[in-house]
C-alpha cells in the first residue's frame, strides 16, 4: 500500500465492505480480494490478513476455526462489530447527502431537482462463487 490516498482514505472504505460482507454471509481473506477487486481495489494478501487479524483483535469479527487444515477461516461479525457496522452506517449516510453529490448544487437548484449520490447496483453471488 505505497499509494498515500489507499492508505488514508480507502484502507477504512475496505474494513467498512469486510464489515458489511461479515455481517450478510461471512468473509475469508482472498474471497475479499477478490470482491474488493470487483470493485477496483488491488489488495493484496498482505493487506487483507493484517486488516482482518486487526478487526478480529478490535472484536468487530471472529473466526471460526476450519473443520479441515486446508480450509479458509470465515469471518462473521459480532456484536460489536454489528454495532460499529450502524454506527458508520449513519455517519456514510450523513456524509454522502454531503459530499456524495455527483452534480452541482447549482445545477441541481436550477432544475428544482434534489442532487443525490449515484449508486451502482451491487453484483449478484451465487453461494458457490463467494467461496
Amino acid at each position: 500500500m505505497r499509494d498515500p490516498v489507499e492508505r488514508e482514505f480507502l484502507l477504512g472504505f475496505w474494513k467498512i465492505h469486510i464489515l458489511h460482507h461479515a455481517e450478510k454471509h461471512g468473509v475469508y481473506g482472498q474471497w475479499m480480494i477478490e470482491e474488493l477487486r470487483h470493485h477496483g481495489y488491488h489488495v493484496s494478501p498482505g493487506t487483507i490478513y493484517p486488516i482482518l487479524n486487526r478487526m478480529a483483535t478490535h472484536g468487530w469479527i471472529r473466526a471460526t476455526e476450519p473443520a479441515r487444515s486446508k480450509a479458509a477461516r470465515v469471518y462473521r461479525i459480532t456484536a460489536r462489530g454489528a454495532d460499529v457496522l450502524r454506527r458508520i452506517r449513519e455517519s456514510l449516510g450523513e456524509l454522502s447527502g454531503e459530499v456524495g453529490s455527483t452534480r452541482s448544487p447549482r445545477r441541481a437548484s436550477q432544475t428544482g431537482a434534489t442532487a443525490r449520490p449515484e449508486h451502482r447496483a451491487s453484483p449478484r453471488r451465487t453461494t458457490a462463487s463467494r467461496r
